[in-house]
């Protein structure tokens, strides 16, 4: 039987789920870093996974980030559609599978991340490499190679999907499990999901700020979708101060994470630019962002709590990151700079390699 929560219930639930977006937002910007790692004599692989890593990263332009309102309400109508036509269970069934088994590559590479994070580039390159070669003849037709912690982190990945797709009925369970695969979702959209520019991510959150408005106020699509598709794209919190699921859960949708974070680090990488040769540079367009993105949720979840009304949370998060960008750069004096600067992905370096930092 579900019981309604305290106000102290709810407090915490806020104060989990806050801690846990911006949390997110923080690792995924420094996820999103690529620097130079100057080393004399770079071996051939390295020279060729640094180039491909390279050439994997793909920049959002201003004409990407125009249309992005145009193909996200085109999804979200759809799934509405469906969801109020033809119902939820084959579609979560179909999802469910779905994130699952990708879930089980983003865990693992969140995973390979933190603990290259955590043991430091210097510990990790001396790990021993596995490398697994295919051959016809004395031609090799598939080579991988592999870190042994990464070979070892690899049975660890499929625990969330199997705790989310065999234990919904243990919430003490499959809430957490859906949190971490949310959270391995959005750490791989900051890695691939990069703004070229302040004005593609000021074009983008300004977008995206009318879409939310819309599809919250103006109809029932947004809040419809969110409630019946139990898919890990959400971060939960029980509404509990003992972590109970009784009284029910504080959503946050993942767009509400990935959006303004992507505008979140790219003020880090600006940050970063400004001082190519400096491996720990101050981060004052990185720290404004952040705090704007803490302080618009906050907001939001006031306003939520105050009207007892869901809430675009990008009509917050949107201006507040924005402003923070304007606010840093016209009181440093750098405001052109930053309107011309473009973040550029790392070229190939005959002296050296670009190396992401996990």
């Amino acid at each position: 039987m579900s019981n309604d929560p305290t106000e102290l219930d709810l407090v915490f639930s806020y104060a989990g789920l806050l801690g846990l977006a911006t949390g997110s937002v923080y690792a995924g910007a420094y996820g999103s870093l690529y620097r130079r790692i100057n080393r004399k004599a770079p071996s051939r692989r390295e020279r060729a996974l640094g180039t491909q890593l390279t050439h994997q990263v793909e920049r959002v332009t201003s004409e990407d980030a125009y249309i992005f309102p145009v193909i996200g309400s085109v999804v979200l109508f759809s799934l509405y559609l469906v969801v109020k036509f033809l119902g939820t269970e084959w579609i979560n069934f179909l999802m469910s599978i779905y994130f699952s088994v990708t879930g089980i590559a983003s865990v693992w590479k969140t995973l390979i991340s933190l603990t290259r994070y955590i043991v430091g580039p210097a510990s990790w390159r001396q790990f021993e490499t596995l490398t697994l070669r295919l051959t016809k003849g004395s031609k090799e037709q598939f080579k991988v190679s592999l870190k042994t912690t990464s070979v070892a982190l690899l049975p660890v990945s499929f625990i969330p999907s199997v705790l989310f797709s065999f234990f919904k009925a243990y919430k003490i369970l499959y809430i957490p499990a859906s949190n971490v695969l949310s959270l391995s979702f959005a750490h791989a959209a900051f890695s691939l999901l990069k703004l070229d520019s302040f004005r593609t991510g000021s074009i983008l959150l300004a977008g995206l700020f009318l879409y939310d408005i819309w599809w919250v106020f103006g109809t029932e699509v947004m809040v419809k979708v969110a409630t019946s598709l139990e898919v890990p794209i959400k971060l939960l919190w029980p509404k509990s101060i003992v972590l109970s699921s009784t009284n029910g859960f504080t959503m946050l949708g993942l767009g509400d994470v990935v959006i303004p974070g992507v505008f979140v680090a790219l003020a880090l990488r600006y940050d970063y630019a400004r001082f190519p040769e400096s491996p720990r540079p101050p981060t004052p367009y990185f720290n404004a962002a952040l705090f704007a993105y803490a302080a618009g949720l906050a907001t939001t979840m006031t306003v939520m709590h105050v009207f007892k009304a869901a809430q675009p949370a990008l009509l917050y998060l949107s201006p507040a990151c924005i402003l923070s960008f304007f606010f840093t750069a016209v009181t440093r004096g750098e405001l052109a700079a930053a309107l011309k600067w473009s973040d550029e992905p790392p070229k190939k370096d005959i002296n050296g390699t670009s190396e992401k930092l996990d």
